[in-house]
């Protein structure tokens, strides 16, 4: 008998969960991470998690070995297409310039929250976007969201220049964190270490990922690089997009042809004619991609990133855009930090360096 205990008339707090970063290319463990949290957040009974949003940052972020944002947003779609809640926001991606994370988040938290608010969907033209999770007006209470992450984050906060301590104090103290670390790690020494963190560590859920999994995004280029198999380390549909395409520099005739199209067909078939499995179609539903968007079609960039018109997005927001930015400082050494985590830093600093100058 389970320990766990459904308690369906009790009014849980709503939170919704976003991760930001490159998803260069989207890997499970960036959808494993939701799962996690979502698990940890409803078998203690203490939220409801309504939705999870990824989005991908914006092109001018700079970072090497970052993919157009048309092909991330493409990959993101294949990679949460058997999730029921995790979607994709590109609205990062259709803003002129890079945006501060504390920025993305506002604008999510903004648009929840005035759309649970608003008479009806006739403000939007009705069109909404397609990370908006569904029953958001089911119950009145708003919904804060948090941003979800690995325990790198904590780490790169530390990083001289790399994040304002307004940004660093607003997200925390607003938002909160819900951080997957590894067995083993530390990530109460990154928040001891830090006065902003300590002070707000009431809005901190560190919860650790007792399945460990290493693979990387960088790690993912390197081997395909390298003309070397990621086979089981990317979704069979993200990896044949990134053959398709040709990314990451990839040597396609070395890797296995496990993901051809016609050996996708032969899978959707042999699905269909069992009753036992989930039947796979070519028809829309809320989670599945219109015909144009099928990773079975041979012409090159088929996909359409644009959940909505941008239009149809926008809300008025109660605040301004991204602050100024920090000076940089030059650190040397990377400490712990995982390779994606380093990149991820210089990539930041570089970038917070060319905004400062202009």
């Amino acid at each position: 008998m389970s320990g766990y205990i459904e308690e369906p008339d009790r009014m849980l707090p709503r939170i919704a969960l976003i991760a930001c970063g490159c998803f260069s290319p989207p890997t499970p463990m960036h959808l494993r991470m939701f799962e996690i949290a979502r698990d940890y957040f409803e078998m203690r009974s203490t939220h409801k998690v309504v939705g999870g949003i990824i989005s991908p940052t914006h092109d001018s972020y700079g970072k090497k070995g970052l993919a157009p944002s048309l092909d991330r947003c493409a990959m993101i779609k294949l990679a949460v297409q058997s999730s029921s809640w995790i979607r994709l926001s590109d609205w990062e991606v259709h803003q002129p310039q890079w945006m501060r994370t504390q920025s993305v988040l506002q604008y999510h938290q903004n648009y929840l929250n005035n759309f649970i608010n608003s008479p009806g969907d006739e403000e939007h033209n009705g069109v909404l976007p397609g990370w908006l999770p569904l029953g958001l007006r089911d119950r009145k209470d708003p919904i804060r969201l948090k941003l979800l992450c690995g325990a790198d984050l904590l780490e790169s906060f530390a990083v001289p220049g790399l994040w304002a301590n307004e940004d660093i104090e607003e997200i925390v103290a607003n938002y909160g964190l819900v951080v997957i670390s590894r067995c083993g790690s530390s990530p109460e020494k990154f928040i001891f270490e830090s006065d902003i963190l300590t002070k707000y560590q009431r809005n901190i859920t560190l919860i650790t990922n007792w399945v460990p999994n290493e693979v990387s995004s960088s790690l993912v280029r390197r081997l395909l690089g390298r003309g070397e198999s990621v086979k089981y380390l990317l979704d069979d549909l993200v990896l044949n997009y990134v053959i398709r395409q040709g990314l990451y520099n990839v040597k396609s005739k070395y890797i296995t042809d496990a993901v051809r199209p016609n050996h996708l067909n032969f899978n959707r078939t042999y699905m269909d004619s069992n009753k036992n499995t989930v039947q796979l179609n070519n028809e829309r539903t809320e989670q599945d991609m219109d015909e144009s968007d099928s990773p079975l079609r041979q012409q090159p960039r088929v996909f359409c990133c644009g959940e909505t018109p941008r239009g149809a997005t926008k809300l008025p927001l109660n605040r301004p855009g991204p602050g100024q930015a920090v000076q940089v400082i030059t650190v040397q050494g990377r400490g712990n930090m995982t390779s994606d985590a380093y990149e991820e830093s210089q990539a930041k600093k570089q970038k917070i360096a060319q905004v400062q100058q202009l």
